[in-house]
């Protein structure tokens, strides 16, 4: 599913971001961020902080979560077959990106080159112990692999202590425990994501009850994260582009508070743009009517400039790649040239960029 293009170029939608802008920590408190907030109708923009998010909110706004829940996603492995003259390889990175079917999943395999189908490979725990096997039953570009699982009693339960956290390749160290609870919501809920809905993570239970305090009304949806979001465009044209799908939620009591929202006039308020796209693709799954439906869906829908937003009024996110779909996004909500200029402005002023940065309020 997409949106109405221009004849936009992903090179467009590129800046210089200098490297050590790029946030390897989560700040030192949950919420101790700052915020860039932006009149998206003029461009004019407001240094401030995240503790302050309440001054850009008002009673009667419905601010709407991603409670979707990060698994340990990524995963070593050895391989158990070596064809004749092959020396052993060292450890195998999988990194699940979705489940295809009962015991199946999609995963990128790196280095993925030698990993043929009808390949073995075995995932130990740190006293070698062999907790996962999985045999490859498709090869794909870039390294994806569906993978099938010997069966486990509990498959979660396994990752949970095996796996690693999906830390995203621009941070560059490996994960520590801390980030098991840094890189999650405090209002994580639904298993199923393989990168953190980022714009959620400066959110302290605190801070969700004293806008609750001030008549802001809540509501909480599930779009499970995969990859796809975050994969390089490998294409020249913005009309060119295709996403990955991703698998939504959107629950009787979620929808019946949007749609309320909707109809009464009140401003919705989406918390970083896996809620623009699940409540966008969902209005359109409806008609484009300015409701939505209580369903369990998947979409691959691409938000870029020309597209007709019908529910979202304002959005919290935190600051996205160059050349990237979710920076296409931002810039259909808030025109390109405006973005981009509050990006320069964010850049001058030493602002943290991509997941454990800081963030922007565009309204």
């Amino acid at each position: 599913m997409s949106a109405q293009h221009t004849d936009l170029r992903v090179e467009d939608f590129d800046y210089d971001l200098p490297e050590e802008l790029i946030a390897q920590q989560p700040p030192a408190e949950r919420g101790a961020s700052r915020l860039l907030a932006m009149d998206r109708a003029t461009g004019a923009l407001v240094d401030g902080s995240f503790a302050n998010l309440r001054t850009y909110l008002r009673p009667g706004d419905l601010l709407v979560l991603n409670d979707s829940r990060v698994i340990p996603a990524r995963l070593y492995a050895r391989r158990t077959l070596l064809r004749d003259h092959e020396k052993p390889t060292g450890r195998i990175e999988v990194m699940l990106t979705e489940p295809a079917d009962e015991n199946h999943w999609r995963a990128l395999v790196r280095p993925g080159r030698k990993i043929a189908i009808g390949e073995r490979l075995v995932f130990p725990a740190a006293n070698g112990e062999i907790l996962l096997e999985a045999g490859v039953l498709e090869r794909g570009k870039y390294g994806e692999r569906l993978l099938e699982f010997a069966p486990v009693d509990d498959f979660f339960t396994v990752l949970e202590r095996i796996g690693h956290t999906p830390l995203p390749p621009y941070i560059h160290r490996d994960d520590a425990d801390a980030d098991r609870e840094r890189y999650q919501t405090v209002f994580a809920r639904e298993r199923g994501s393989v990168a953190a809905p980022t714009a959620g993570l400066h959110f302290t239970p605190q801070m969700l009850d004293a806008l609750a305090g001030n008549g802001v009304e809540i509501a909480r949806v599930t779009l499970h994260v995969g990859l796809g979001t975050f994969a390089p465009l490998r294409v020249e044209r913005v009309d060119e582009v295709r996403l990955h799908r991703e698998r939504y939620t959107i629950g009787e009591e979620a929808a019946g508070t949007v749609n309320r929202a909707a109809a009464e006039g009140r401003r919705i308020v989406a918390v970083g743009t896996t809620v623009v796209r699940t409540l966008e693709a969902a209005a359109l799954e409806a008609g484009g009517v300015g409701r939505i439906k209580p369903h369990s869906g998947t979409t691959e829908i691409f938000i870029s400039p020309g597209f007709t937003f019908r529910l979202v009024g304002a959005v919290l996110t935190n600051f996205h790649l160059p050349q990237s779909s979710l920076l296409m996004l931002v810039s259909a909500f808030a025109g390109r040239e405006r973005i981009l200029a509050a990006y320069g402005r964010a850049i001058q002023e030493r602002y943290r960029f991509y997941s454990y940065g800081d963030c922007m309020f565009i309204a």
